[in-house]
């Protein structure tokens, strides 16, 4: 059985083979300064880092690890969403069964020190991150190291900062909540048949019909949002109808990142569970 760590790179590498996801890089679709290959080298880079959390380091620590090893390429940021999922799953995993309970809890043990990390990881790469509403009170990731000394100031934990953001943003509403829409999801995966990049594409529009992607929002707004996550209830789990939905969110630059994020934590829960490519 792989360990946790390469399970992790596994799950990286089949979320980018999925074939089609509408809106994201995959084996057939790519756009033009970001590409297919830039995802492959990016789950090679993020091994050293999620072999930190699965060792038991600090989890901030271990992400910040993971996103300064998968910006080494040329794309930029592949998969720093799918890295703040999968390193608190990695350490679950690591540490002994891995239930939503298992992984809430290592989430809600993060510290300061893991919180100033994660603001430190945006310093690697260019995020999309929308204006944080007036009620949320956090610092501006947009400060990356600089947002440190108020985050030490106000005592804040990595929980924390999720936990504000799990309002806006759908990665943060996983880690506070167990990750139950990835538990969900895998079994999903575990019961469906044909290949398993089939399975992560259909895997992949179950998600994005459930809620608006949170990326789409930021870069789109919420009209747009909710518009592809009805686009992908019609389109259901028929992979011919996905491709050209694919195809148009492509030429209209709507990319559900997010929901990316999303399958990336779902398949590594199915290979946790015994799920054989």
């Amino acid at each position: 059985m792989r360990p946790p760590a390469d399970n992790a790179q596994l799950a990286l590498l089949l979320e980018v083979a999925g074939t089609p996801k509408p809106g994201n890089v995959d084996r057939h679709r790519e756009y033009a300064d970001l590409r297919f290959e830039h995802f492959l080298a990016g789950a090679v880079g993020a091994g050293p880092g999620l072999r930190r959390a699965a060792d038991g380091g600090p989890l901030g620590a271990a992400f910040e690890a993971s996103v300064d090893g998968m910006r080494q390429q040329r794309g930029g940021n592949t998969q720093f969403g799918c890295l703040l999922n999968l390193v608190p799953l990695v350490r679950a995993a690591a540490d002994g069964p891995l239930t939503p309970g298992a992984v809430r809890d290592r989430c809600a043990e993060t510290t300061v020190d893991d919180a100033c990390d994660f603001y430190r990881a945006f310093e690697h790469v260019d995020v999309a991150v929308g204006d944080a509403p007036p009620d949320i009170d956090l610092p501006d990731v947009g400060l990356g190291a600089d947002a440190t000394d108020v985050v030490r100031a106000q005592g804040l934990t990595l929980w924390d900062v999720m936990e504000r953001s799990a309002p806006v943003d759908a990665n943060a509403r996983e880690w506070v909540a167990g990750f139950p829409r990835s538990f969900a999801a895998a079994e999903e995966i575990l019961a469906d048949e044909g290949t398993a990049t089939e399975r992560v594409a259909r895997a992949f529009l179950r998600l994005l019909a459930e809620e608006p992607d949170t990326l789409v929002r930021t870069q789109h707004g919420d009209r747009i949002a909710r518009e592809v996550q009805a686009q992908a209830a019609e389109v259901g789990e028929d992979l011919d109808a996905a491709t050209d939905l694919a195809e148009a969110f492509v030429a209209d630059d709507i990319n559900p990142g997010t929901t990316a994020d999303l399958t990336a934590a779902a398949v590594f829960v199915a290979l946790e569970r015994g799920w054989e490519v």
